[in-house]
């Protein structure tokens, strides 16, 4: 099913002229000599944990009884103990290039996000474009399939319960989308990201973190302007690479997937966690 493009491209024109807007604010209120207070940024230290069970981990989603792995090439998803990795549940799913996942209304919400690059045998399902994939939670079975409007670039996604919405990357237009899953996942609106390919995202107190994998840190953002309001930094010399992210009990956990240009830090298939403060 598809996304409506008529409200992709109304919030896309409205993003642009949101972003235009605060600019000429900006410009109007302080002139030559305003200056933006800089960003609080600090860097994490980061604790390794255990190796996910399939060897390309690439999307994380927290629960109080354990933590959701998808894994980009197997497309299995995983439920494992907080603090022995041991396996508790596993589903075998129909999603393809699986970079991000949610657990929400009682289903997995997949980014398959196309392109299996011959990284294993070719299946039925498989796609060269993006899609959003609403799966059983106990099977792993295919419910729904979504086509999102920008076709590429869906990375992280995450559930709001307050909201009861889904938030997802839409890297083709530099943006985050929040969505509706009782309207077919109609796009409520986008906030501006920037960055080298976002990926992971979490819900936090009102507020949404977006790992942006190229550039090795994390950002808090506003979700009403996408205003950056922290940066947690990480070492692209020591740390595993960073792909999927999420927040459990005070900490925020990531994984590396070991794929798209690992640097000198990659461990593959570590899961790894850093404290939130």
């Amino acid at each position: 099913m598809k996304i409506a493009r008529r409200e992709f491209i109304g919030a896309t024109s409205a993003l642009v002229a949101g972003m235009a807007a605060r600019r000429v604010a900006r410009a109007q209120e302080g002139g030559a000599t305003s200056k933006t207070p800089p960003v609080p940024t600090r860097q994490a230290k980061v604790e390794r944990l255990f190796k996910a069970p399939d060897g390309h981990p690439n999307a994380l989603e927290a629960a109080p009884d354990g933590l959701w792995i998808g894994d980009q090439v197997s497309e299995k998803v995983f439920k494992v103990d907080w603090h022995t990795g041991k396996v508790l549940h596993e589903v075998q799913t129909e999603s393809h290039n699986t970079s991000g996942l949610a657990v929400g209304g009682g289903y997995l919400w997949l980014n398959a996000n196309g392109g299996v690059s011959g990284r294993r045998p070719a299946r039925p399902q498989d796609k060269p474009v993006g899609e959003i994939v609403q799966a059983d939670i106990k099977t792993g079975k295919t419910v729904k399939v979504y086509q999102p409007p920008w076709r590429t670039g869906v990375h992280g996604i995450t559930w709001v319960e307050q909201t009861q919405t889904l938030w997802t990357t839409a890297l083709s237009v530099n943006a985050l989308a929040e969505l509706d899953p009782k309207d077919n996942l109609r796009i409520l609106r986008l906030i501006p990201v920037k960055g080298d390919r976002p990926h992971g995202l979490d819900w936090d107190n009102g507020k949404i973190w977006c790992l942006i994998a190229g550039d090795h840190l994390i950002q808090k953002l506003d979700p009403e302007s996408g205003k950056v309001l922290e940066i947690v930094t990480l070492s692209r010399t020591s740390d595993p690479d960073p792909h999927g992210m999420c927040i459990h009990d005070g900490y925020m956990y990531y994984c590396d997937a070991g794929l798209t240009a690992p640097g000198p830090g990659s461990e593959p298939a570590q899961i790894c966690r850093l404290k939130m403060v």
